[in-house]
């Protein structure tokens, strides 16, 4: 029997796209289990190294596009012969204008059939990712659903992914389905092309659903904010949880993504977009994700300074008691509490380390775990 997980015959390695596939069926609307990982070839990479990324990064690739023109240029050759071509050289998982140009100086219905060979029928992933590559440069709308599965391996495929879905017709809706069903660095490669695409019929996603709480999310809270156009909507807050929600966590994100990405203090609509949502999210009532986000925006207009949150300071002190006037309502002192009491790691954090500042009445006098 094969020692890979998936779904291959006895004795045979199991393609990756087979096992995207496989654990996909399981979790249909959701992102794979662990991203996919270990993916099946996982034993053969482990242990080994590698070919490091060369010194001159503008050389990265080259080796990829030589094994590439030595194979095109046999006319005879079959897709077969790169499954184990690329062990000794080294893969970028990104665009990469070295392979983008090997695959234009080929036939491109030859070029197309050797990237749908190599990525519904590898078994390892550095051949799987030079045949998305491949495909990302000359595949046709036939191609998305192959991209989509494999994409799904997004740690690995998803920054190629991305770039097939960004570069062509009916990208949009490609990138948004593989968007529900990412998470961690592969999300940030779809969202963030989604921003880049700065399509009107992603907006209503991108204002609701783009965050999913992952701290790599703060690469991309502020374009999404902008593209996403949030201050345009304000009106609509109070009607739509779900948009303030996610509006608190991009606010959330951008109070602290500094290095990252575009954070409140220079975002030109950071007061507004504060002042929409300390409004309307006293209107919902409180849930632990609610609670720990408008607890940490109170937070950071009590030790930052104005400018911090793009506010001045009347806008500052009327947006912290804002919040806090909400966080001091029994019910959502009651919430915080049962959370502390299950142990939820938001609230805890909240009562070791920031009621102190804020006098929260959720955690009076709580000081933290000596072990902490």
């Amino acid at each position: 029997m094969s020692e890979t997980t998936g779904t291959g015959l006895p004795g045979s390695p199991t393609t990756l796209f087979d096992h995207a596939l496989r654990l996909h069926q399981l979790v249909p609307g959701e992102p794979l289990p662990r991203d996919g990982e270990p993916y099946p070839d996982d034993g053969l990479h482990r242990h080994r190294k590698g070919p490091k990324a060369p010194g001159d990064r503008h050389s990265a690739g080259k080796d990829v596009a030589l094994v590439l023109d030595a194979h095109f240029a046999r006319a005879s050759a079959p897709p077969s012969e790169l499954a184990d071509a690329f062990h000794d050289v080294y893969v970028p998982i990104h665009r990469n204008e070295h392979i983008a140009a090997a695959a234009g100086r080929a036939d491109r219905e030859r070029v197309r059939q050797t990237g749908r060979r190599l990525v519904r029928h590898g078994t390892d992933r550095c051949s799987v990712t030079v045949g998305l590559a491949l495909l990302a440069a000359v595949g046709t709308a036939d191609d998305i659903p192959l991209i989509q599965t494999i994409g799904l391996l997004s740690n690995r495929f998803g920054p190629l992914a991305a770039h097939a879905f960004e570069s062509r017709a009916g990208g949009v809706e490609a990138l948004l389905w593989l968007a529900e069903r990412v998470t961690g660095w592969g999300r940030v490669y779809v969202v963030e092309a989604l921003c880049r695409l700065d399509d009107p019929s992603a907006r209503p996603w991108l204002l609701r659903r783009a965050c999913d709480g992952d701290f790599l999310n703060g690469y991309f809270a502020g374009k999404v904010a902008k593209v996403a156009k949030v201050h345009e909507a304000l009106a609509d807050f109070g009607t739509d949880s779900e948009t303030v929600d996610h509006v608190g966590r991009l606010l959330h994100l951008m109070s602290d993504c500094g290095g990252m990405g575009l954070t409140l203090a220079h975002y030109p609509h950071s007061a507004a977009v504060l002042e929409a949502h300390a409004r309307h999210v006293g209107s919902l009532g409180p849930t632990i994700e609610r609670y720990f986000t408008i607890a940490v925006l109170a937070q950071h207009l009590t030790t930052k300074s104005p400018e911090a949150a793009g506010c001045t300071v009347v806008q500052q002190e009327a947006l912290r008691a804002a919040y806090l006037e909400v966080l001091d309502r029994d019910e959502w002192t009651q919430t915080a509490r049962d959370g502390f009491v299950a142990d939820d790691n938001r609230m805890r954090w909240l009562a070791d380390y920031q009621a102190p500042q804020l006098r929260l009445r959720a955690f009076p006098d709580r000081e933290p775990d000596a072990e902490e």
